[in-house]
């Protein structure tokens, strides 16, 4: 039965903050502006930054809510990685919105402070003074998952994470990376822009 809470979890991750709130607000779909995406920077861009933070807290708290259940059900770490995965799989490839979600930061964010919290109190605490400092969102986010990922792998050599936990970074970090590859070859290329920025892209 625990098993169960893996396709709840997707379901729950389908759920679209961002675009729910920007169709109450405006009467508009968040996807068709901007980078097409349903998260915290698309919905900034198109509702404010009061309706993007929401959507932050939202969708973080969509991360961390179905692993924490997860937990205390079963406390079998592999349930705990499934339901972890399958949430940041919804938030990305969301059932109830046609498949198209967000790039999966701060959902695979909440998910990895579920199951090791020093790990993504890490992410975000790079995350902010990069966005401060350079006004990219992108770059904060890339730069913040890359330490959510290097968190998890020093504590599976140093600490003794469970395999299982360290399967969910394997597959969540590459793929909320590989979300952001447009964005990624913009910052190269001296493109991306920045907040505040028209047509800025999150």
């Amino acid at each position: 039965m625990a098993w169960l809470l893996v396709p709840a979890a997707y379901l729950l991750g389908s759920v679209q903050p961002g675009l729910l709130l920007v169709r109450l607000m405006l009467r508009r779909d968040v996807r068709e502006v901007g980078s097409g995406k349903t998260g915290m920077t698309n919905v900034m861009r198109t509702a404010g930054k009061k309706a993007a933070a929401l959507v932050f807290v939202l969708d973080v708290a969509k991360g961390v809510a179905p692993v924490l259940v997860a937990a205390s059900v079963c406390g079998d770490t592999w349930v705990e990685a499934a339901t972890a995965v399958a949430v940041v799989l919804g938030h990305v490839f969301p059932v109830f919105a046609g498949f198209r979600g967000g790039r999966g930061v701060a959902t695979g964010v909440g998910a990895a402070s579920a199951l090791l919290p020093w790990a993504g109190a890490l992410g975000i605490v790079l995350f902010i003074p990069v966005v401060a400092l350079t006004r990219y969102v992108s770059l904060g986010s890339v730069l913040g998952v890359a330490a959510v990922f290097a968190g998890f792998v020093v504590a599976a050599v140093a600490y003794d994470l469970p395999a299982a936990h360290m399967v969910f970074a394997l597959i969540t970090g590459p793929l909320i990376i590989g979300m952001h590859r447009d964005n990624i070859v913009r910052l190269l290329r001296g493109t991306e822009r920045r907040i505040g920025q028209r047509d800025e892209e999150g």
